[in-house]
């Protein structure tokens, strides 16, 4: 029997060994750091937008939320800051943005990841890349030049297709001009579309291959596998990118602006003008003085307030989704 003697460790494997352990500590406390820094900025940004609106929320109460009328200068009484219509406004043409741009963006990026011939892939996502990195403004003088006008006439044939039908009636009323909430939400839907596309297709592309290639072989076919093994795994990250869509879509100010009509009303028309909440502040700041502009960032508050509610109830969504698909819930 050999009995081997094991060296004690040498000074310099000791010291290497200390300084891994230091650079541990450094490194989590760097990134410790980094992640409360997001979460203190956030929270400034919210106090401090609070307390410059608070006169507009001192003196509406609830009644900031839950008023339409927004009339800063009544020719008497008091001024009436009311930011339901501008709230509509912006759920509603995010709404039409998201319904048109996610089917779009998923089947963009299916089309990339999973039928796109190799030489074909990489110009099309450079110009989707460009499409993101156009000016919003770009967008807006383009949608109100030549967008708005080009969809009037068929904003006219669906009232007279549809105007008679019971619910549809409603929603596909009369034209007053290109300038509407319909107007609005297809442009977004264009700026939306190259994000969602771009997140959606580095999700898809993180499939596991040999979950595919167990699907095909199992005699799936390829809409098969796409539904049994590409869309439960990357349901989290698409609803991801569908969320970041929308925040850009609720947070859009100047092509809004442009495209939307500055109209101050709740109506089910979608060719009728109204406004949505960053672009009415954008329209209005710069004429804006005392309670005015506290009633403007007040805007800004609940638009930010809805931003993290909505992210909030994707989570839970998401979560719930997720157990579902595993099993985990009836």
């Amino acid at each position: 029997m050999t009995l081997t003697n094991k060296s004690p460790a040498s000074p310099s494997t000791l010291t290497r060994r200390g300084s891994s352990a230091v650079g541990d500590r450094v490194f989590s406390w760097w990134t410790l750091g980094t992640g409360l820094l997001v979460l203190a900025v956030l929270g400034l940004i919210l106090i401090t937008t609070v307390r410059e609106a608070w006169p507009a929320l001192d003196a509406m109460g609830l009644r900031f939320l839950t008023e339409r009328t927004w009339d800063p200068n009544p020719a008497t009484g008091d001024a009436v800051f009311g930011a339901l219509s501008f709230a509509y406004g912006t759920a509603i043409s995010s709404l039409i943005a998201l319904l048109f741009a996610v089917p779009i963006s998923i089947g963009i990026a299916l089309f990339l990841t999973e039928l796109a011939p190799r030489r074909l892939r990489a110009p099309a996502v450079t110009v989707i890349d460009l499409l993101a990195a156009v000016p919003s403004v770009v967008f807006g003088l383009w949608g109100i030049l030549v967008v708005a006008p080009a969809l009037v006439p068929v904003y006219q044939w669906c009232h007279d297709v549809l105007g008679g039908v019971p619910v549809l009636g409603n929603l596909f009323g009369p034209v007053v001009s290109g300038r509407n909430y319909m107007t609005a939400g297809l442009i977004l839907a264009i700026m939306v579309t190259p994000i969602i596309t771009s997140i959606t297709r580095e999700v898809f592309s993180t499939v596991p291959r040999a979950d595919k290639d167990a699907a095909l072989a199992l005699g799936a076919t390829r809409w098969e596998m796409i539904r049994g093994a590409v869309f439960p795994h990357s349901f989290g990250g698409v609803v991801g990118a569908v969320m970041l869509g929308l925040g850009r879509a609720m947070g859009e100010t100047i092509a809004v602006a442009l495209v939307i009509g500055g109209s101050t009303n709740i109506t089910a028309n979608l060719f009728a003008p109204g406004n949505s909440m960053a672009a009415v502040i954008v329209q209005q700041f710069g004429e804006s003085t005392g309670t005015f502009t506290a009633a403007l960032i007040g805007l800004g508050v609940v638009l930010f307030a809805m931003t993290v509610l909505i992210n909030v109830l994707a989570q839970t969504v998401v979560r719930r989704a997720e157990a579902r698909m595993k099993g985990s819930v009836a």
